[in-house]
């Protein structure tokens, strides 16, 4: 990996660049996760096979380990896809920038 040096001869690692491909599929998991996980959780509140409340109407065990699992894949699933939009602007960052430097390139900027 390429590192810097910073001013008290530290080294630190470079950012990464994600490809493009990387970073629609990190993109579209993040949907994805939006889409399944609030999907699963709209479908558990209405559960009515006796899984998720019990007969008193009260949540069960079943219930909480499952909003617990959807809530932590949809906080995940937004951290991915977050990490998958920053990856696609850093590159139409670094595609604005390179056009930008060559006037003879024959392709406008943004």
């Amino acid at each position: 990996m390429h590192r810097t040096s910073t001013a008290e001869g530290r080294r630190r690692p470079s950012p990464l660049t994600l490809s493009r491909p990387v970073s629609w599929f990190l993109l579209a998991f993040g949907v994805w996760s939006w889409f399944v996980w609030i999907t699963f959780v709209k479908n558990l509140f209405k559960d009515g096979s006796g899984l998720a409340f019990d007969d008193a109407g009260d949540p069960t065990g079943y219930f909480w380990v499952h909003l617990v699992l959807a809530i932590t894949s949809f906080l995940l699933g937004t951290a991915i896809g977050v990490i998958g939009l920053r990856g696609l602007r850093a590159l139409r960052g670094a595609r604005g920038d390179d056009t930008e430097s060559d006037p003879g390139s024959g392709t406008r900027a943004g």
